[in-house]
């Protein structure tokens, strides 16, 4: 890319799906408290599209006053089950609750980015998708957690829909990349109209 890529995310299925679309990232992740900020916003009001949006762009922002020279990319995803944003479990027994939560119902994923060049936003895209789990027995969800908290610990909703986590959905709607926390196809796209990847 002519013009260097910064990711603001620790996540390492966020930078392993830019290598994979061709990209090479330098990994910087933004220092922010993402609980005060998530639950300032919480207390105003904000959405979870909004939420998700605003956590992206601060890490992006931070990032950016940096190293202007760089399109810093922001990224966040957060999971809404009827009004209620989910985070991820601190503890197994916080994993068993939320999954318990979730059992049976239709839960929604929003994942945003943001672009940020110079400190000036200049692209931001928040991907939906909607999942649906299996009733699950409380004796599955304790053996799903106890074989699986090392990774899902680091996952909101307590699965990673492309390991074990598949088997608890009955049905997903939308784009796999926004499920694993990118809205990648939208971002590539913006990114090519731009010259930043060679048509």
């Amino acid at each position: 890319m002519p013009t260097p890529l910064l990711l603001a995310s620790a996540s390492e299925t966020r930078a392993a799906m830019l290598r994979a679309a061709g990209l090479d990232p330098q990994v910087l992740p933004a220092r922010i408290d993402e609980e005060a900020i998530r639950a300032a916003l919480e207390a105003e009001g904000a959405t979870p599209r909004d939420l998700a949006d605003a956590l992206a762009e601060m890490k992006a922002r931070k990032l950016s006053d940096k190293h202007p020279e760089a399109l810093v990319l922001g990224a966040d995803q957060v999971l809404e089950l009827k009004g209620q944003v989910f985070a991820k479990p601190e503890t197994p027994d916080a994993a068993r609750a939320q999954l318990r939560a979730l059992s049976g119902k239709t839960h929604r994923l929003l994942s945003a980015a943001v672009i940020y060049r110079a400190s000036k936003p200049e692209w931001r895209h928040v991907g939906e998708a909607r999942l649906t789990m299996h009733d699950l027995s409380d004796a599955y969800i304790d053996a799903y957690v106890t074989r699986n908290w090392d990774s899902i610990r680091h996952s909101v909703g307590c699965y990673q829909i492309e390991k074990e986590g598949v088997c608890l959905m009955s049905r997903v709607e939308g784009d796999h990349f926004t499920i694993l926390g990118l809205p990648l196809i939208p971002l590539l796209t913006w990114l090519r109209l731009r010259g930043e990847i060679r048509a």
